[in-house]
């Protein structure tokens, strides 16, 4: 190594590390000094843990400590640069490898490549690139498969990929396939209590996820999202839990698909927020005008679809809706990871869960052992609950704006299952409970409606908790197929407008002829 290069490496220094990021720097090094070449190590740490900071200082030690250069591997083109930047503030000479390099030699010499998947595939592919005395490859986001097409040119290097969630990306091709062991570095929890990382103050909002349908890819699929999520009722529970939990605040939406997240911009600017909408479509102009507008705006609400799960950092972010439902682990710590930075005046944030995803996979900080999953990923997998396990604990709640309207009125509670257990004791008709449900909801309906459309409103506002009562007495009956509960929800959703329309009128009729 060149005298000045290696003074130059080691006379800059970044920003000063953080016991836990030196602790898993030096646990890598050991394991390279143990191992030297065909080895593949991952090195698991939360996003927010500062991933970035420790493979660029381990790079640097690596070169100082060996001589030999590294390659960093992305999938996106916002880490390239970066992760350049942050190498040339340590004193890593690099060199990015993108669209517009055709080769290596361009009379300086570099110690560090950073280089794009495809980029970089196509260009060992047409032998254009080959890299001499290369020691450590690192993969960032190791988790996404993209990069094992690369292995293959990299069998005489060491090899550390980079990750939060050390689960596979497609279940068919697990990490450890491809790598010989795991570090585990900090968790959230002790990011959070040491400060680094806020505190999540997740609030869940049940919703039922039975119309959507899985993908070849294991993920619920757009489609079915944007029927889902772009219903009237499934948009006035989104704009009700913004402003229930997270009014006035930085707020980050996160949906499936574009369709749902124009129509979500569409109805908070119709509610008289400021509202902007953001995917892969947007050009880079535009992206920046809206990231721009998002940071400085500190009541800004923004709107996206998959761009701004990784490669993006805004501390300034107070809440995290999530508009969506996914089987992914590696999505749902993405996704929060996005609200998780700690500034000094932003200890905790929210967290809106629209998709029962903190019932399938825990609270965001809840402890997970990685090394487990790692060695047995489909066994974790087969292990999450059901969509029909996470709603058979769903406790309906009448919304605060609801309750308030039927105050002072008959009690607006009804335990399905302990009046159906009463009316069989009382060895009458199962049907009985329906009928004593149909009525008090009547009651309660009737003390508050001022006329029958009024009425309707509100029926449509209970359509949850209909669907609720009737759930749990078809799992009474033992009758839980979804097309009976359908007809049923249906059928007592019909009978009560049809019956308060005839007490409406009624009560109009009556009031006609005391009149006359």
């Amino acid at each position: 190594m060149d005298p000045k290069i290696k003074a130059r490496l080691e006379s800059k220094s970044g920003k000063t590390l953080y016991g836990y990021q030196k602790l898993a720097i030096d646990a890598m090094m050991q394991k390279f000094v143990e191992k030297q070449t065909n080895f593949n190590l991952l090195f698991q740490l939360p996003t927010g843990g500062g991933k970035t900071v420790i493979f660029s200082e381990l790079a640097k030690k690596f070169i100082l400590s060996t001589g030999k250069k590294v390659l960093i591997l992305t999938h996106r083109i916002e880490l390239l640069g970066q992760t350049s930047k942050l190498l040339s503030e340590i004193g890593v000479p690099n060199k990015v490898i993108n669209a517009k390099v055709k080769d290596l030699d361009d009379g300086e010499e570099h110690w560090c490549y950073v280089a794009m998947v495809e980029t970089l595939n196509n260009r060992i592919n047409d032998e254009q690139m080959v890299f001499e005395d290369l020691g450590l490859v690192i993969v960032d986001e190791a988790h996404y498969n993209s990069f094992r097409k690369l292995f293959k040119h990299f069998r005489d290097q060491i090899l550390l990929g980079v990750t939060a969630t050390p689960l596979s990306s497609n279940i068919k091709l697990p990490l450890n396939d491809n790598y010989n062991e795991l570090i585990v570095g900090e968790s959230i929890s002790s990011l959070v209590d040491g400060g680094y990382l806020s505190r999540a103050k997740t609030y869940n909002y049940d919703v039922n996820l039975r119309a959507l349908k899985v993908g070849i890819n294991g993920d619920y699929t757009v489609s079915s999202s944007d029927r889902l999520y772009g219903n009237y009722l499934m948009q006035e529970k989104l704009l009700y839990a913004y402003e229930e939990k997270a009014k006035g605040s930085k707020t980050l939406i996160f949906n499936n698909g574009i369709s749902t997240s124009k129509q979500v911009q569409a109805m908070f600017q119709e509610e008289g927020y400021e509202c902007k909408h953001l995917d892969n479509t947007h050009s880079e102009k535009e992206r920046a005008d809206i990231l721009k507008w998002f940071h400085d705006k500190p009541d800004a609400i923004l709107s996206s679809v998959s761009i701004l799960t990784t490669g993006f950092d805004e501390p300034t972010v107070s809440t995290i809706i999530l508009n969506r439902a996914t089987k992914s682990l590696t999505l749902y710590h993405q996704m929060i990871g996005r609200g998780s930075r700690s500034l000094p005046n932003k200890k905790s944030f929210i967290v809106i869960d629209l998709g029962n995803n903190a019932r399938r996979f825990g609270l965001w900080d809840s402890h997970i052992d990685w090394y487990e999953i790692f060695k047995e990923p489909q066994s974790f997998i087969d292990g999450l609950y059901s969509d029909e396990e996470i709603e058979d604990e769903f406790v309906y709640e009448i919304p605060k704006e609801l309750a308030k309207r039927f105050e002072g009125g008959p009690d607006a509670e009804f335990d399905m299952l302990k009046v159906y257990e009463t009316v069989m004791k009382k060895a009458e008709r199962p049907k009985r409970a329906v009928d004593l449900s149909m009525i008090q909801h009547k009651a309660i309906i009737q003390y508050a409606a001022t006329d029958y459309w009024d009425a309707v409103d509100i029926i449509n506002k209970l359509k949850d908790d209909i669907n609720f009562r009737v759930k749990i007495y078809a799992k009474c009956m033992a009758k839980t197929t979804d097309n009976y509960r359908t007809w049923l929800q249906d059928e007592y959703t019909r009978r009560l407008k049809t019956e308060l329309r005839h007490d409406f009128n009624s009560s109009l009729s009556e009031e006609a002829k005391a009149k006359n």
